[in-house]
């Protein structure tokens, strides 16, 4: 692969307009800048319309915009970043947009839709009983395969040369998944002369994203006017630590990132197994729990012993041992992520982190489910995290949650049914979809039954209390 630096200016073309890809690769390549390499820059699309208000107020200030962040202790910093150079109006055939990727200088298309972005079932197959997925194989442009197969098209007939595709999301194996999910959909639209062009000209290295990166609130841009003297649009907020690991596999060219602390590595398989069990993971478990005892951030439910414990249990008990032996410290990342979701300064609330339950449950818990089965062990601690989620849901369905719940892949009417059915666990622990092979074990129905019972129990007793 060719890891050189392309002679003329080059163009990252990232798709998803929101915080984190600016809090986290928009900072690494505005780092870059900083340093004196000027040779990459940034264009900014989404593929839906939610984020035109955001578009509109970057483009009038030319792409730039203050970052806030804020370490456990408290102490703020500002930077106005500035590694984005063009925004690309959104319209509805994501016209733009595929201008901009078939363009010979976009050496780069990286993407964060979020987990239920891609759309794929717990076989990582593509799911293609969804709507928007079977708009896209008409050839609409709802999904990422919509828009990349369209960009790729038209780069091959326009001779615009290789590109790397980059997945920016919590995914495992994220390069790998998409690209799968790229050609499932593209044999679908019987297509086979753009796959193999896409086997000559493109890559897809997997990576592992992090930083915690809440929702903005208003308060932040008061506190960005008060340190910068004026008014500021659009400003971000997130925590002070940053990790960005990408496999080395860029097929036209990258940035020079390991200047600025990205870690290039060969395979990115133990940092992602870690992050994505241990923090990804025990968040959601986080924020589930503590909007059951009704409370509204990450860092009060966090600092609440008996929730921390269940967390700390699960990792502790059953991830470690799962994902040892490891080139990380667990515990000490244990320790470390613990730590950082207990930061009071963030104010990252429990509906961001409770989202996306029906896609977190297959893609960051039941891997360690299966495993501990595995080894012979009954992964005891790991089933409170599904049976949170279980009681979570009851709560949706009776319209007692404080928030609204926000799930890409969501079936209102099945979630419906399955707490109107006789035995609703019986139903959730059957589940194919969330569970793979367990579903057929009976031992792991009694386990997470029992589980779900002990739930309920706590939360009679803080409701009790």
């Amino acid at each position: 692969m060719n890891h050189s630096q392309p002679q003329q200016s080059a163009v990252w073309l990232h798709i998803g307009a929101g915080s984190f890809h600016r809090a986290h690769q928009a900072w690494y390549l505005h780092r870059l800048i900083k340093a004196g390499d000027e040779q990459w820059s940034i264009a900014l699309g989404n593929i839906r319309d939610d984020a035109t208000p955001l578009l509109n107020t970057l483009a009038a200030q030319q792409g730039e915009y203050v970052l806030e962040t804020v370490t456990p202790a408290g102490e703020r910093h500002y930077e106005t970043i500035s590694s984005i150079k063009k925004i690309i109006p959104w319209d509805a055939e994501l016209s733009q947009l595929i201008a901009q990727g078939e363009k010979p200088e976009t050496r780069v298309i990286s993407f964060t839709v979020t987990e239920s972005g891609y759309y794929l079932n717990n076989q990582f197959n593509l799911d293609q009983t969804n709507p928007d997925i079977r708009a896209d194989l008409q050839g609409e442009c709802r999904t990422i395969y919509g828009a990349i197969s369209h960009i790729l098209q038209q780069r091959k007939r326009s001779n615009g040369g290789p590109v790397t595709l980059l997945n920016c999301d919590n995914l495992r194996h994220n390069g790998s998944r998409f690209h799968q999910g790229l050609l499932q959909f593209l044999a679908l639209r019987q297509q086979p002369e753009l796959l193999k062009w896409i086997a000559a000209n493109t890559s897809c290295p997997n990576t592992m994203v992090d930083r915690i990166t809440p929702r903005p609130s208003p308060d932040v841009a008061v506190r960005v006017e008060q340190y910068m003297g004026k008014a500021s649009q659009a400003p971000v907020m997130a925590e002070a630590f940053i990790q960005w690991v990408i496999e080395d596999n860029f097929i036209a060219g990258r940035p020079r990132l390991e200047k600025v602390g990205v870690e290039m590595v060969e395979s990115v398989l133990p940092y992602e197994e870690a992050k994505i069990r241990i923090l990804n993971a025990s968040h959601s478990c986080i924020a589930w729990a503590g909007t059951l005892v009704g409370q509204q951030y990450i860092h009060e439910s966090t600092q609440t012993e008996a929730i921390k414990k269940i967390a700390y249990r699960y990792v502790t008990e059953d991830v470690i041992p799962c994902l040892s032996p490891s080139p990380l410290n667990l515990k000490e990342y244990r320790d470390v992520v613990l730590d950082r979701f207990s930061n009071s300064y963030i104010q990252d609330t429990n509906q961001r982190v409770a989202a996306d339950g029906f896609s977190k449950i297959p893609g960051f818990i039941t891997p360690t489910l299966i495993e501990c089965y595995q080894r012979g062990e009954t992964p005891e601690a790991t089933s409170l995290l599904p049976a949170l989620f279980f009681v979570f849901m009851h709560k949706w369905a009776l319209q007692q949650l404080p928030y609204e719940y926000q799930d890409g892949i969501v079936d209102p009417q099945a979630v419906k049914q399955m707490f109107a059915a006789k035995d609703p666990v019986a139903v959730y622990a059957r589940d194919g979809k969330l569970f793979a092979e367990l579903a057929e074990k009976p031992e792991f129905e009694a386990l997470l039954r029992r589980s779900i019972a002990s739930v309920y129990q706590w939360l009679d007793s803080v409701n009790a209390g």
